[in-house]
């Protein structure tokens, strides 16, 4: 089992001073394996403070991000799954489906993360599965009306299953739910098995969280 934050859009000093006091409670060193930040850090406090919570990190680089250094996509393999990771500047319209669904075949990605949109998503879509953490600061955006809710997911990825939890804070108390992907088995005799459904739920937190 392998733990894996996702956040993003933190636009921390930009746009808000800090993360949510509630969700720095949940963020401790030695729980979690590794960091997936969809990018919007946007400072070197920032993104060092998330090298203090686990020992791997990666990020793409957000359209304010200070480190110019940040790649623009990242694709990570993970036992039997591949990971893509962008900001999402590449999705026009922001969030539309088909357009991640055409980058993720790119990607050649069973799991393809973007951010940039402030809100929180997880769906599977033909056959792949898509998460957007949302804004971990609960950040503004110009997309929508008002602030966004603070949000970030935990992945737990074991072999070709991910169960996402997903934190948001509402009305000044963390919620949480789940997402559960199966990554579809390959054909068989040129008749594709069925793919695994993602179901959303209540949920517990993963053993040791």
């Amino acid at each position: 089992m392998v733990l894996v934050l996702v956040i993003g859009d933190l636009h921390i000093p930009t746009l808000t001073h800090d993360l949510p006091a509630k969700f720095k409670k949940l963020l401790v060193p030695g729980k979690i394996g590794q960091i997936i930040c969809t990018g919007n850090v946007c400072d070197k406090e920032t993104y060092d403070y998330l090298r203090t919570i686990a020992p791997e990190v990666h990020v793409v680089r957000g359209e304010f991000d200070e480190n110019t250094h940040f790649p623009l996509s990242l694709t990570i393999p993970h036992q039997s799954l591949r990971i893509g990771v962008v900001h999402g500047q590449q999705i026009v319209p922001a969030g539309d489906a088909d357009m991640l669904a055409a980058l993720a075949r790119q990607m050649d990605a069973d799991v393809l993360i973007s951010g940039g949109t402030h809100r929180f998503e997880a769906f599977e879509f033909e056959g792949r599965f898509f998460v957007n953490p949302g804004s971990a600061t609960g950040a503004w955006s110009g997309l929508w009306n008002g602030d966004a809710t603070p949000s970030f997911a935990l992945m737990d990825i074991q072999g070709p299953v991910i169960v996402t939890y997903v934190y948001q804070l509402v009305e000044g108390e963390v919620k949480v739910d789940k997402v559960e992907y199966r990554r579809p088995e390959p054909p068989k005799d040129n008749i594709a098995a069925g793919a695994g459904a993602g179901a959303a739920g209540r949920a517990e937190v993963p053993a040791g969280w």
